[in-house]
């Protein structure tokens, strides 16, 4: 098995619907750190399991100084941006979001997803 890791930093907006008052609620901003984690049984026609630079557009290149309000059709929690990421890069099979230093979310699937 052949595994890649990216890192990359993305600085956007973004606000939550919740159920339950909190100042999350508020249009606020985050330099959100984000990994990518890929893997694949063969390397692709180029020897990669995914091309680092298409990982960066897929991700950076749509949400990186944007409102993700905007950008995304879901409540952009950072649980929901992971799984989304995992959702949108080719053998992507976790992606851990990290908003703050303390505030970290990440989503990997299950065996029976991979």
């Amino acid at each position: 098995m052949y595994y890649i890791q990216k890192s990359f930093e993305i600085s956007a907006s973004h606000h939550l619907t919740l159920t339950y008052s909190s100042k999350c609620t508020q249009p606020h901003g985050h330099n959100w750190h984000v990994t990518v984690y890929c893997k694949a049984r063969e390397l692709n026609e180029n020897g990669m399991v995914a091309d680092f630079g298409q990982i960066k557009q897929l991700i950076h290149g749509r949400l990186d100084h944007q409102d993700i309000n905007k950008v995304l059709p879901f409540n952009p929690t950072a649980e929901n941006i992971a799984r989304w990421i995992v959702d949108e890069v080719p053998n992507c099979y976790k992606a851990v979001v990290q908003e703050s230093d303390n505030n970290i979310a990440w989503y990997e699937k299950d065996e029976e997803e991979r």
